[in-house]
């Protein structure tokens, strides 16, 4: 009797060990990669039926339930995408789902880029499905956006607007009393003149400082970015602004009228709204390239000239004139 009770022991543990290694330590029916998509709130009750249909865990739906209700961890599986290399294990596909990370698709606006380019860029991202329109002129927010494999276009697009709203509402908390931009629709137009107008952070507040005292004084902005927004619609222009476009008067050119364009030019980033909401002190109303990618700042227009000839001559000695 005690030898027929050790052969079932044994039985028994050989069956446990071969139910072990073929339903939970063995790797899928088809051999992957696999990408699994969860959504927010899937049981692993649920997602088991799918990953025995798909071949990713060996077995069938209930066996792999069984198995991780025997051998797994009793933590929840996570939402996202994830990757579930060849030859991976039922268990080391449950790990997978509740430990590991889940795959990171970014999008990326850059401070600056106008809306066409942002709808282009969207449109052109791979794993994202549907149209979508092109957004308002400085309703995008410029900033990195996480985004699943199957979202919608315009649900991408519409979060990159809400993180405006939100964020210019918390910048608009901040506006000093010696802002000169009254709305915050004023403050996304003059942002987007100082992001195009410079590349160097720490010159904002100071372009936006010069732009402040014009506007104080009625006097025009000759922002050239203003002029080149309508031909292009932000695009690059590719060439010199023509005579005829300075003179052109049509809502956006601020050589042909003082104050402000109709509209921003570009989606302006974080830097550009805080420093229009707080513009350096200054009483300089030029300012002209450096040669260095910043510019030289002046209070007077003889000052100004001198500067501008000193930047002709270096453009000369480098052949750009």
């Amino acid at each position: 009797m005690k030898k027929l009770l050790l052969i079932l022991a044994a039985v028994t543990a050989l069956a446990a060990a071969a139910i072990y290694i073929f339903l939970w330590a063995a790797p899928g029916r088809a051999p992957g990669p696999h990408t699994i998509i969860v959504e927010d709130g899937t049981s692993l009750y649920k997602l088991a039926d799918r990953l025995a249909a798909e071949g990713v865990v060996p077995g069938s739906a209930a066996s792999y339930r069984a198995m991780a209700r025997l051998f797994g961890s009793s933590d929840p599986i996570q939402a996202g995408e994830f990757l579930i290399p060849a030859g991976t294990s039922g268990a080391e596909v449950l790990d997978i789902l509740q430990h590991g990370r889940p795959v990171q698709r970014l999008i990326t606006i850059p401070e600056g880029m106008p809306s066409i380019l942002v709808y282009e860029k969207v449109l052109a991202t791979p794993n994202l499905v549907g149209g979508a329109p092109v957004p308002r002129e400085g309703s995008v927010l410029p900033d990195s956006y996480s985004y699943q494999r199957g979202e919608a276009r315009a649900a991408v697009l519409e979060r990159m607007q809400q993180a405006m709203t939100r964020e210019l509402d918390a910048l608009w908390a901040t506006r000093k009393p010696h802002s000169v931009v009254r709305t915050k629709d004023e403050a996304l137009i003059l942002a987007s003149i100082v992001e195009k107008e410079t590349g160097k952070p720490s010159e904002r507040r100071m372009v936006a400082g010069v732009y402040s005292n014009r506007l104080r004084q009625g006097m025009k902005l000759d922002a050239d970015p203003t002029v080149i927004y309508p031909v292009t619609k932000g695009k690059p222009l590719g060439r010199r602004i023509l005579l005829s476009e300075l003179r052109s008067r049509n809502g956006y050119n601020t050589y042909a009228m003082a104050g402000l364009p109709v509209g921003p030019i570009a989606n302006p980033g974080r830097e550009s709204i805080a420093a229009v909401l707080d513009p350096a002190p200054t009483n300089a109303l030029y300012f002209v390239a450096d040669g260095t990618g910043g510019h030289v700042f002046a209070a007077t227009l003889a000052e100004h000239n001198r500067n501008r000839a000193n930047w002709y001559a270096l453009r000369r000695q480098r052949g750009e004139m």
